[in-house]
């Protein structure tokens, strides 16, 4: 195997690292918050509203947003690190 393929392998191997653990956060938040743990959340009130409604209403989409930025980050990191950046 060459350095470049290497490169490329290890390369993927984070990308892929970076995804799982957004995209587990991005569940844990919106089935999680919105759904399993609803009656745990809903005994917290912000703004007059349950917090368990408020995560399965709104709060799972800020979520979203927020880790399309991070992922964002990371990557533009990600690319530096390994030289493929612009």
């Amino acid at each position: 195997m060459s350095e470049k393929q290497k490169k490329a392998t290890a390369y993927w191997k984070e990308n892929i690292r970076y995804l799982f653990v957004l995209l587990a956060i991005w569940f844990l938040v919106s089935y999680g918050a919105g759904i399993l743990f609803k009656d745990i959340l809903n005994t917290i009130k912000i703004g007059g509203f349950e917090l368990g409604f408020w995560f399965a209403q709104q709060g799972s989409i800020y979520v979203f947003v927020l880790l399309i930025f991070v992922y964002v980050r990371l990557m533009n990191k990600l690319d530096k690190k390994y030289g493929y950046h612009e």
